[in-house]
């Protein structure tokens, strides 16, 4: 079973994108810029993930993939590096035996097996306070990595595989959700995220991050450059049989 829930920061629409297959989720957060509404962030977001889409039933590496995904889009709309949409990507891949995992920037993938097994990319965060300009920290070894019109980050991607047999759930978020947990302590751990998405659905998780963040309008509590951001959050659950998968991706 699949459950996802999505959400847009007010007044402007998300620019996060998730993405359901028979046998893979793509979740993707379109970084927010000042570019026209035909080439900003949702854009590229919505641009890779339908070319990630097409990709993901060839055989290779989740990170060969990408980076396949992120040549052919560059190319046919010539994009620049370094003066490019960009968006962060989560993927989480399953067959029979196997489950694989990416991530590149911040959108991380907690794997329960059962106990949580967080892979999140941190190299953004680990740079703060940044004291050179960002234009010179993308997509470069001693910066971080993101999507955009490098296709060298899909190489440098975070990537596990686990045995399906062990995995019990996935859940993958980006950082409008991950907060929660990261930055507002909301929720304890992510086994406490799961248990409300469980219990009372996904959409329960957006609803206490969105409450927490109008009581702090004022940005004081938590400091962050905008009160809300766009939200997505999905949860696979690997209990469910093989054959209700096939037949029921997405409910």
């Amino acid at each position: 079973m699949i459950e996802t829930a999505e959400r847009a920061a007010p007044g402007r629409p998300s620019e996060d994108r998730i993405f359901v297959l028979p046998n893979a989720v793509v979740l993707l957060d379109g970084v927010t810029s000042t570019r026209p509404p035909t080439r900003n962030g949702g854009w590229y977001a919505d641009t890779l993930g339908a070319e990630l889409t097409a990709l993901l039933a060839q055989p290779g590496t989740l990170g060969d993939l990408l980076a396949t995904a992120i040549t052919n889009i560059t190319k046919r709309h010539t994009l620049i590096p370094g003066d490019s949409p960009a968006c962060t990507v989560a993927i989480t891949r399953w067959t029979t035996n196997t489950i694989d995992v990416l991530v590149l920037a911040d959108s991380p993938v907690i794997v329960f097996t059962p106990e949580p097994k967080v892979i999140a990319d941190t190299r953004l965060a680990n740079l703060r306070p940044i004291t050179r300009p960002l234009a010179e920290l993308t997509n470069r070894k001693d910066g971080y990595w993101v999507a955009e019109a490098v296709p060298e980050a899909g190489h440098q991607a975070l990537q596990a595989t686990f045995p399906r047999s062990e995995v019990e759930n996935v859940i993958m978020t980006t950082d409008g959700v991950s907060c929660g947990v990261d930055d507002y302590q909301l929720f304890k751990d992510w086994q406490s995220v799961l248990d409300l998405i469980t219990t009372t659905g996904p959409e329960a998780v957006l609803d206490q991050i969105r409450t927490a963040e109008e009581a702090d309008s004022s940005k004081t509590r938590w400091p962050r450059p905008k009160t809300h951001d766009d939200q997505a959050l999905a949860r696979i659950n690997f209990t469910i049989t093989k054959n209700n998968y096939d037949q029921n991706p997405r409910t």
